[in-house]
C-alpha cells in the first residue's frame, strides 16, 4: 500500500516521514512505498541535510555551513550511500527483532564501531532554574554524521520494548508504540489507520446485511 502526503502535518516535515516515535525508526522511514513503487527520500547530500534539519539534528545554519563546506564532492556522495546501506542493515535488524530475534553481532561490532569513530558528544545545558545534560555532536568531516544514527539504533536495540516496535500493518514504515494500550497497528490514523478503519466498517456492514437476510 503507498503512502500518501494526506497525514497530519506532524507525519511529514520537509517531505520526510517522522511518526516513528524514534529517530532510527525514522531513519528507516525514508524509504517509503508511494503509488506502489519504493521511493528514496535520499537521493544525495542536499537531501541527507535536509533530513538531518528536519530531524533536528542540525540547524538551518549548521546544514547551509556543511553544504558549502563540502558540496557534493565524492566523498560525501559515498558517505550517502554508506548511510543508505547502513539503514537496510538496519531495517533487517528490527524486522528480525520484531519477530522476537536478537540483534546479530555483525550488527552490534558495526554500531560499537561507528559508536567510537564518530561518537555522540554531552554538555551541560543551564537556564535560570535548572540544568540539564544533552547529547551532540560535532560534524568536523562527513563521517560524523553517522554519530546521531549509530547512538539512536544503539539504543533502540538496548531500551526500548521491542515488543512496541513494529512495521505497520498495511506498509513498510516502522513505528515504536507510544500509546497506553500498546495496540498500535498502523503507521499513523491519517495514512493508514483510516483505511483499516474503513475496511472493517464496510466488512461489518456486509456481514450485518448478509445476517439480516437470513
Amino acid at each position: 500500500m503507498g503512502v500518501a502526503k494526506a497525514g497530519r502535518k506532524s507525519d511529514w516535515r520537509d517531505g520526510f516521514l517522522f511518526l516513528g516515535n524514534h529517530l532510527a525508526l525514522d531513519f528507516l522511514n525514508t524509504h517509503p512505498i508511494q503509488n506502489g513503487e519504493p521511493v528514496e527520500l535520499l537521493p544525495d547530500f542536499d537531501a541527507l541535510l535536509r533530513w538531518f534539519q528536519a530531524a533536528d539534528l542540525l540547524s538551518s545554519r549548521q546544514a547551509t555551513s556543511l553544504r558549502q563546506q563540502w558540496g557534493e564532492s565524492a566523498r560525501v556522495q559515498q558517505v550517502v550511500e554508506a548511510m543508505r546501506e547502513l539503514r537496510e542493515r538496519l531495517r533487517k535488524e528490527v524486522l528480525s527483532a520484531e519477530r522476537g530475534g536478537t540483534v546479530h553481532r555483525a550488527a552490534i561490532d558495526e554500531l560499537n564501531h561507528l559508536m567510537a569513530e564518530h561518537p555522540m558528544l554531552t554538555r551541560l545545558k543551564a537556564s535560570r532554574s535548572t540544568s540539564a545534560t544533552e547529547l551532540w555532536f560535532d560534524p568536523r568531516e562527513p563521517e560524523d554524521l553517522f554519530a546521531p544514527l549509530a547512538h539512536s539504533a544503539a539504543t533502540l536495540f538496548a531500551d526500548v520494548d521491542r515488543s512496541r516496535v513494529r512495521k505497520c500493518g498495511q506498509c513498510v514504515l516502522h513505528f515504536y508504540d507510544t500509546s497506553k494500550k500498546g495496540t498500535r497497528r498502523w503507521c499513523s490514523m491519517q495514512l493508514c489507520g483510516n483505511r483499516l478503519k474503513v475496511a472493517a466498517y464496510a466488512t461489518r456492514r456486509r456481514m450485518n446485511e448478509s445476517n439480516s437476510f437470513r
